[in-house]
């Protein structure tokens, strides 16, 4: 049977529980790799017949008013949904009476989108698609065979970074830079802004 290669591109991750053989259960996320910026959505916008700079007048006014009413706690509307302020209390309380000001904490911005906004998205998805090849998480760094090939592929010019590791590795940026540090056989040098490892003498 053809693999499916149209849809939403997803990547698999472990999740805490395990199954009845001990291995994680899985749960899965978007992999596209690929952002969006708001030049993007002008440009689109304008093959609209939307003036150019418009999107980004609106979204810039948008976060200034509704960052003032978010402030105060109250709950917007819009075609996007309904966006509200999160809070955070910090500390365990049983009585309100004991709460202070500052036990408690701004914790973000939370949205719950509209139908029209999820009927947007559902209406143009073409299913999912899972990435050739794709591991769950970073499962390859328990490949000790894996990860020395990549280690020697990274180091043919005799040192790495972090960045030309996370090529030949496949790990993401922050799991190559731990591996990279834990290694007991690298050191790292800071050369301009950029860290590099090299074999120790």
């Amino acid at each position: 049977m053809p693999r499916k290669k149209d849809g939403m591109p997803i990547e698999f991750y472990p999740r805490p529980t395990k199954d009845k053989d001990g291995k994680p259960l899985l749960y899965a996320r978007p992999a596209q790799k690929i952002k969006r910026t708001m030049r993007d959505v002008e440009t689109i916008c304008s093959f609209r017949g939307t003036n150019s700079g418009l999107m980004t007048l609106a979204f810039e006014n948008f976060i200034d008013v509704c960052g003032e009413w978010l402030s105060q706690g109250y709950r917007i509307e819009t075609p996007l949904g309904v966006f509200s302020a999160k809070v955070k209390l910090n500390g365990d309380f049983s009585d309100p009476a004991k709460v202070k000001a500052e036990d408690l904490e701004f914790a973000g911005i939370e949205l719950t989108p509209s139908k029209h906004f999820l009927k947007a998205v559902k209406y143009r998805m073409n299913g999912f698609c899972k990435i050739p090849g794709s591991r769950v998480g970073n499962a390859q760094m328990h490949d000790q065979a894996m990860m020395d090939e990549a280690l020697r592929k990274s180091m043919v010019q005799g040192f790495t970074t972090i960045s030309r590791f996370q090529f030949f590795s496949g790990l993401k940026y922050y799991s190559a830079e731990k591996y990279l540090d834990r290694h007991p056989r690298l050191h790292k040098e800071r050369i301009g802004r950029t860290y590099q490892y090299f074999w120790k003498q």
